[in-house]
C-alpha cells in the first residue's frame, strides 16, 4: 500500500475500506456493462496528481487565472493528440462528462424549440439524445427514427428522409447506447444535406473502436461534429470530448466555457492526453479488434444456447438479450441473477419495450472490460454457458454458489490493470 493509501486508511477507514472492497469486487467479478472499463495505471496516477489543485478557466493562452504554463502545455497536448487520433480539425477536451458534452453542442447550434432528429431511446438511443425525462427533451424538439430489429437492426433510410422532410430538423444526430450495429454515416449525411441540417455523431460507446479504425469514423463521411466520452472503450478517465470541423470551433468552445461549465478538471484533461497517446499505439488497435472478436463470439455462443438477441447478433462491442423471450425473466431479475454469480450486467429496455425502464425486457452486455483483462473467445463461450445456466435456474442456490466460485477462479487468472 502506498503512502497516500496508508494516510487515508488512518484518517478515514470507512472510505478506505469501501475502496478496498470495490477493488476486490472488480478483481473477483466479470464486468460486462458495455459502458464500463478498466483504465490505465498511468491515468490513475494523473487523476490523483497535483493538477487537482489548479483552476484553469478559459483556454490555453486565454486563461482567467495566472500560473498556467504547465496546464496550457497539457491541454494543448490533449487537443493535438485527439485531433490526430480521430482525424478531426478541432478538439475541445474540457467537457466534464458525456451529458454536458452533448448539451454544449446543442446550445452551440440550436435555439430552444429547434428540431433534432435522433434515435428512439428504446431502439438504442441515449438519454442525452432528447429523452422526455431529460432537460434537453424539454428545451428542444426531438423527433425519432427507429431500427428494424427483425431485419438485423437495419435503419430504414427511406422512412428517415420522409420524417426529415416533414420535420425539417436543424441537427441530424447519430448515436446509441444499446444498438448492436454500426452506422452508415454516409447515408445519414445525405439525409441531413437534403434538408440543410448539421450532422452530429455521438460515438461515446465506440470511441476507442473508431480511434483504432476498427469501426467507421463519421468524419470520413463529412460530419460536422463528433462527441465521445473518454472512458468506455477508450479506457481513459471519466470525461467528454467534442471534435468538430474548424469552422465550428468558435461556436463549440464558448458553448462549453463559459456557456455551460466553469473551470476544467485539469487532472482529467491530463489523463485524457495520456489516453489519446495510448490509443495511438499499435497495441491499442489489436485490443480494439479483440473487443469485436469477443463480442461476436459471445453473441454466437448465447444464440447457440437459445438466447434471443436484439438484431440477432452484433457488429460492435455490445449485445442485448431479450430475457423475457429467452428465459421468462424481466431485465431486473436477470441482472440480479447474474450478479449472484459474479457477472455484472445492466437491465435494458428493448425496441418498443412493453415493460417499464426499471423492470424492462432485457439486459445489455459488452466486452471492452473483459477484453482489457485479456479474456479471449474461449472465455466468452464459457461465460455464455454460465450466464444461460444462471438465467434458466435463478433460484438454484447450490448451482449459483458453484458457478460463482468458477467465475472467481477465471477472474483470478486475468488481473485487473492498476489494482495491485
Amino acid at each position: 500500500m502506498d503512502a497516500h493509501r496508508r494516510q487515508l486508511q488512518r484518517f478515514d477507514p470507512d472510505i478506505a475500506n469501501a475502496i478496498t472492497a470495490e477493488e476486490r469486487r472488480q478483481q473477483d467479478g466479470v464486468e460486462m456493462i458495455p459502458s464500463e472499463n478498466y483504465t490505465y495505471p498511468e491515468v490513475l496516477a494523473a487523476l490523483g496528481s497535483v493538477l487537482t489543485n489548479k483552476y484553469s478557466e478559459g483556454y490555453p493562452g486565454r486563461r482567467y487565472y495566472g500560473g498556467q504554463e504547465f496546464t496550457d502545455r497539457i491541454e494543448n497536448l490533449a487537443r493535438e493528440r485527439a485531433c490526430a487520433l480521430f482525424r478531426a480539425e478541432h478538439a475541445n477536451v474540457q467537457p466534464l462528462s458525456g451529458s454536458p458534452m452533448n448539451q454544449a453542442v446543442y446550445f452551440a447550434f440550436l435555439n430552444p424549440g429547434d428540431t433534432v432528429l435522433a434515435m428512439d431511446l428504446s431502439h438504442g438511443g441515449h438519454l442525452t439524445h432528447g429523452a422526455p425525462v431529460s432537460h434537453m427533451g424539454k428545451v428542444f424538439k426531438f423527433v425519432r427514427y427507429k431500427s428494424a430489429p427483425h431485419q438485423g437492426g437495419a435503419i430504414d433510410f427511406d422512412a428517415l428522409i420522409t420524417v426529415a422532410k416533414e420535420t425539417r430538423p436543424k441537427l441530424v444526430l447519430c448515436g446509441y447506447s444499446s444498438y448492436p450495429r454500426d452506422y452508415d454515416y454516409g447515408a445519414f449525411k445525405k439525409v441531413a444535406d437534403e434538408v440543410g441540417a448539421l450532422t452530429m455523431a455521438d460515438i461515446s460507446h465506440i470511441g476507442g473502436l473508431v480511434a483504432a479504425d476498427a469501426m467507421r469514423n463519421p468524419f470520413d463521411s463529412g460530419f460536422d461534429v463528433v462527441t465521445t466520452t473518454t472512458h468506455k472503450s477508450l479506457r481513459g478517465p471519466r470525461g467528454g470530448l467534442i471534435l468538430c470541423k474548424k469552422e465550428h470551433a468558435k461556436k463549440i468552445d464558448p458553448s462549453v466555457f463559459p456557456g455551460l461549465q466553469g473551470g476544467p478538471h485539469m487532472n482529467n484533461v491530463a489523463s485524457a492526453a495520456i489516453t489519446f497517446k495510448k490509443a495511438a499505439e499499435p497495441e491499442f488497435k489489436q485490443y480494439a479488434r479483440a473487443i469485436l472478436r469477443n463480442a461476436k463470439a459471445l453473441a454466437a455462443a448465447l444464440m447457440a444456447e437459445g438466447a434471443k438477441l436484439i438484431t440477432d447478433g452484433t457488429d460492435n462491442h455490445l449485445l442485448v438479450i431479450d430475457t423475457v423471450a429467452s428465459f421468462d425473466l424481466d431485465g431486473r431479475a436477470a441482472e440480479e441473477a447474474l450478479d449472484r454469480i459474479g457477472i455484472t450486467t445492466n437491465k435494458q429496455i428493448i425496441p418498443d419495450d412493453p415493460l417499464p425502464p426499471l423492470r424492462p425486457s432485457g439486459i445489455r452486455l459488452g466486452t471492452p472490460a473483459c477484453t482489457t483483462r485479456g479474456m479471449d473467445e474461449d472465455d466468452m463461450r464459457q461465460l455464455a454457458k454460465w450466464m444461460v445456466q444462471a438465467l434458466r435456474a435463478p433460484q438454484d442456490a447450490a448451482a449459483t454458489e458453484r458457478t460463482h466460485r468458477e467465475v472467481i477462479a477465471m477472474c483470478r487468472s486475468h488481473p485487473v490493470p492498476g489494482i495491485s
